[in-house]
């Protein structure tokens, strides 16, 4: 998305969040192919089983996102952050319902640099990751927002820079910290998964 789709977003975010519907619907035709985008590279490596689809997902998160009783998005990453937050509880509830993924049942130990966020699905346990965000979330709110900008909304540094208001450094050597205190997190009791992330 270039600066002036980024700008557009921004209006229409304002736009909806004082409550004119139109501007939803709009919003809507503007982000739908990207959530749909990140919905598919979040799913792409669900082991099989899983009946829930990209399109659905985007559904039900968009869904969640208008009820909200938060509708005050400051600007685009705001929102993806809002949305990816919003899929991150999805999947998570569906795992928990379904039973399927268990604290390192099947998971294997990966490396944290050779992991791309869009491919974590495969080899993350998604409950023990929810808990060890929440975990990270009161060592550090700011930390654990920029991880669910990083990991679940797939922003880049550039632009989880510039939603934080903090220089790429800054976002470079707090994404390598938040990825080690995770993995440390996740690895506790001989769980076998770990959280991945661009290096």
């Amino acid at each position: 998305m270039d600066n002036q789709e980024s700008q557009a977003v921004t209006r229409i975010l304002t736009e909806v969040s004082s409550g004119n519907k139109e501007a939803a619907a709009e919003l809507w035709d503007l982000v739908y192919s990207e959530l749909r985008d990140l919905a598919s590279r979040k799913m792409a490596r669900i082991p099989a089983g899983q009946t829930l689809q990209p399109t659905a997902l985007v559904h039900e998160a968009y869904i969640r996102l208008l009820g909200s009783s938060e509708t005050q998005w400051e600007n685009r990453a705001h929102f993806f952050g809002a949305a990816a937050c919003a899929m991150r509880n999805i999947l998570v509830d569906r795992a928990r319902k379904r039973g399927r993924i268990k604290h390192g049942g099947g998971f294997r130990r990966i490396p944290i640099q050779e992991v791309d966020p869009a491919a974590e699905m495969e080899t993350i346990d998604l409950l023990a990751l929810d808990e060890a965000l929440t975990r990270l979330d009161k060592h550090d709110s700011r930390l654990c927002e920029m991880t669910m900008l990083r990991f679940f909304a797939g922003l880049t540094i550039e632009d989880t820079s510039k939603a934080l208001g903090v220089s790429t450094a800054t976002v470079e050597r707090d994404w390598s910290y938040a990825r080690a205190w995770l993995f440390r997190e996740m690895n506790k009791g001989g769980r076998q998964t770990g959280p991945g992330g661009p290096s």
